[in-house]
């Protein structure tokens, strides 16, 4: 049985002090500063099984070298993006970041939608790519769901803390605990994190710190939130250049962090790449608002412990997905959660009326 042991420096130095050896990864064009570097010309699906070995006991994160071919299919995608920038920018939106503060990067969420509608010719030229979907395919098979982010760090923008990613790692320490240790140990199979080179960029323009073999690290995502784990990264971590068309995958368990743009000239644009397996959904379609709302009356009157368990099997628990233009997650990782809301509401004591509305403009934010 796994238990979520606290976190241990030693033990985590332990665990990524581990040379990535080349002889473990043939398909492999080299193996720089601990990470597996790829072809794309070359890729076929023997490199795929290589590259889920790389996710799961390897060094945790690969590089693609030439996964677009089409560099004129980039540079069509990123015009339209830069459009989307300006009118967004004109409409007075300052995105909210995960890790930044809002207006600091540009920052287009649900890129991929946004593209797609915009113009689907350069959507399709573009996200027609047999490379990245042989990678999402490595790590989850088939239809997996793929979401899009563009970030453009300008020369100046400050680097990130360290981190591990959704799901888990978008949550606060103890939430983080109240989840069994085999949801630490097999939530990062569901999700793959990525990203394209819109750009050619230099270690100087704040590439992703990154530091191979640490998503093994069972107790990693409490300990990524901790200021010795924070500094370890800082003084071991790693960073590749990557030139326009590269592409860059590694376990959403990965300690990583985007670096500070000290660059003059290179505005760093990255389209990044959250993939998820096609099992993360649920069976029925139900509307938990309207449970929410049936059900508010008859939570106060209820013990502590039953008016959770009530909040817990009529409400959303989850914050994702949602519009992260209308709904950001500024003032925390993730936007308030359904049953948040509801927990709330019976603690400031709120009439039916408010819950009604308060949860009517949470809807309005997530949607679509």
């Amino acid at each position: 049985m796994l238990t979520l042991d606290e976190p241990d420096l030693a033990a985590f130095r332990a665990e990524v002090e581990t040379e990535t050896r080349a002889a473990d990864y043939p398909r492999a064009v080299a193996v720089e500063k601990n990470i597996p570097i790829y072809d794309g010309a070359d890729a076929d699906e023997t490199t795929a099984l290589e590259w889920t070995r790389v996710l799961s006991e390897g060094p945790g994160v690969f590089v693609i070298r030439r996964a677009f071919r089409d560099l004129g299919a980039i540079d069509a995608a990123t015009e339209t993006f830069r459009a989307i920038i300006a009118e967004e920018r004109a409409a007075g939106i300052a995105a909210g970041d995960h890790f930044a503060k809002a207006g600091a990067n540009d920052r287009v969420w649900n890129s991929l939608q946004k593209l797609c509608l915009r113009d689907p010719g350069v959507y399709a030229r573009y996200i027609g790519n047999p490379v990245i979907d042989l990678a999402c395919r490595a790590w989850l098979g088939p239809g997996y769901q793929m979401a899009t982010q563009l970030n453009v760090v300008r020369p100046g923008g400050k680097a990130q803390q360290a981190h591990r990613d959704y799901h888990l790692g978008f949550m606060r320490p103890e939430e983080m605990r109240a989840y069994p240790a085999h949801i630490h140990a097999l939530g990062p199979a569901l999700i793959l994190q990525g990203g394209v080179a819109h750009c050619d960029m230099p270690v100087e323009s704040g590439t992703t710190k990154l530091l191979p073999h640490s998503q093994r690290y069972l107790p990693g995502y409490v300990a990524a939130t901790r200021p010795d784990f924070r500094a370890y990264f800082e003084e071991s971590h790693v960073q590749l250049p990557l030139a326009k068309g590269d592409a860059i995958f590694f376990s959403p368990a990965l300690f990583h962090a985007a670096g500070e743009n000290r660059t003059e000239d290179v505005a760093r644009t990255v389209n990044l790449i959250q993939t998820a397996s096609a099992f993360a959904r649920h069976m029925e379609s139900i509307d938990r608002a309207a449970m929410s709302r049936a059900v508010y009356p008859h939570l106060a009157a209820l013990t502590p412990e039953a008016r959770a368990a009530v909040i817990a099997a009529t409400a959303d628990g989850y914050a994702f997905p949602t519009n992260l233009d209308t709904d950001p997650p500024i003032g925390g990782l993730a936007p308030e959660s359904q049953q948040a809301l509801l927990a709330r509401a019976v603690e400031e004591g709120w009439a039916p009326e408010r819950v009604d509305q308060a949860l009517g403009a949470q809807l309005a934010k997530r949607a679509a």
